[in-house]
């Protein structure tokens, strides 16, 4: 370890404990917990309270302002929630994880591996993003050393946070890909016989000149990041939606939804607008959901009709 970890280490491990004293904490003192994270995130502190604002706002013209005023509150109230909920995954036990998130037709999963087959699964910042690397819970290739659950990530710039966050999204027995590295990490599992089911969450901004496919997202003109539908078609992976919903306060529910089972039948780009079209029903549908703060328009595209 040098001396940069080892210092990270000391330093942050105060706040080590007492994340680890809330994750043992039942459910219903946590709420209580994040209900005053809320004021003090919401009302107190104004965290990124412009820019959430600004994007509800462009995204729902033909909303009152009472209604974009309760999607703005109850999305702070969600994301205080949000928070209690992904430190939680320190010391949840499977069996209250299986009770609290429960995932319907992981045979779509299964199934395609009793084929042969890996899996790219599209995902979003809606609902509590973290909790999904649960599905290993409830697939019979759980303990198969050569299927591997997994999920692409971008590498925090603080060193501690990044192994913090990588403890709670290997819970599960996931792997974290950095996005860098990904199609190398699956190329070589392919190779070495293993099947995957690798998780990418692609609703965020892509990275100047990732992509230049528009379409119209939530009332804007939006460049999309298409990189997993070409990496899924290089390697001939079949692809899935993980549709989740919120039942009530720390319970969930995910539909895993079949996109397309053979990428090659597909027209250019039809996969991942279809992807973007599934996760805008859901957001029309429960906007408080989904993750406001990334400024996710902050760069401007050409209008659509421009693009050829």
């Amino acid at each position: 370890m040098n001396k940069k970890k080892k210092y990270n280490k000391l330093l942050y491990l105060p706040l080590e404990w007492l994340l680890h004293l809330m994750a043992l904490m039942p459910f219903w003192v946590l709420y209580v917990v994040s209900d005053i994270i809320y004021i003090l995130v919401y009302h107190v502190v104004g965290y990124r309270r412009k820019i959430v604002r600004r994007n509800i706002e462009e995204s729902f013209p033909q909303k009152s302002k009472a209604e974009l005023n309760r999607i703005e509150k109850d999305f702070y109230h969600f994301f205080a929630d949000y928070f209690v909920e992904t430190i939680k995954l320190l010391h949840i036990s499977d069996k209250q994880m299986r009770s609290r998130m429960v995932f319907h037709n992981v045979e779509a999963i299964d199934n395609f591996i009793d084929q042969g087959r890996s899996m790219l699964v599209y995902a979003a910042h809606y609902c509590n993003w973290e909790w999904l690397q649960s599905v290993t819970l409830w697939s019979r290739y759980k303990d198969n050393d050569n299927v591997v659950f997994g999920n692409v990530y971008r590498p925090l710039k603080n060193e501690w946070f990044d192994d913090f966050f990588l403890k709670i999204r290997n819970r599960f027995g996931t792997k974290c890909h950095p996005k860098k590295s990904v199609f190398r990490d699956l190329l070589r599992m392919c190779r070495n016989g293993k099947m995957s089911v690798t998780g990418f969450m692609s609703d965020q901004h892509p990275s100047p000149n990732e992509s230049d496919h528009v379409i119209r997202f939530l009332n804007h003109d939006t460049a999309i990041i298409t990189g997993s539908e070409m990496l899924a078609r290089k390697l001939d992976f079949a692809i899935l939606y993980f549709e989740p919903h919120r039942i009530s306060r720390g319970h969930y529910e995910c539909h895993i939804r079949l996109i397309a089972a053979d990428t090659s039948q597909q027209p250019k780009y039809s996969i991942s607008d279809e992807y973007a079209h599934r996760l805008e029903a859901q957001i029309n549908e429960h906007p408080e959901l989904w993750l406001w703060t990334h400024n996710r328009w902050k760069n401007k595209v050409k209008p659509i009709t421009q693009n050829k």
